[in-house]
């Protein structure tokens, strides 16, 4: 099981860029016939995409599913709110967490497992604008040092 293949479909940066990552878990997701078929395609946004807890279950709000192609009256509204399958245990520490002040859960990745559609969740605290500042200068000088050293090692 430690070498399962995943086949990554889609990422969402934008939440790295906005968020601090504190933890990550798998989730299923439930999806009707015509949405796996749109992402096999990669037809999916996570952009803007979150999820919130609502009586006891976790909902993925946001993310884009494009309609297939060859589906018909099969094919479900794009942005339409799609369920999350976690364990019940799992819940309740997420529940735990979204109670904190600044916490969020955002999907990070969306990808297949052994055929499966998963979702990668973040549990994240919001950065703030010094904060992504502070990423993107420390980003730059480390693409100045690799620079410099590929230029030393010609």
């Amino acid at each position: 099981m430690a070498n399962e293949e995943i086949k990554v479909i889609a990422q969402n940066k934008k939440a790295r860029h906005d968020y601090f990552i504190e933890q990550t878990l798998e989730a299923g997701i439930v999806l009707s016939g015509t949405e796996v078929k749109s992402i096999r395609q990669g037809k999916v946004n996570l952009k803007d995409s979150y999820a919130l807890i609502e009586g006891g279950e976790i909902i993925l709000k946001g993310m884009h599913i494009s309609p297939y192609d060859q589906g018909n009256i099969n094919n479900k509204d794009p942005l339409r709110d799609r369920k999350l399958l976690l364990h019940k245990s799992e819940i309740n520490r997420l529940i735990g967490y979204t109670l904190q002040k600044g916490m969020a859960l955002v999907p990070l990745r969306l990808y297949f497992k052994r055929g499966m559609v998963k979702v990668e969740l973040g549990i994240a605290k919001g950065k703030k604008l010094f904060d992504k500042r502070d990423d993107i200068a420390q980003r730059d000088a480390k693409r100045e040092i690799d620079r410099k050293l590929k230029e030393q090692y010609k």
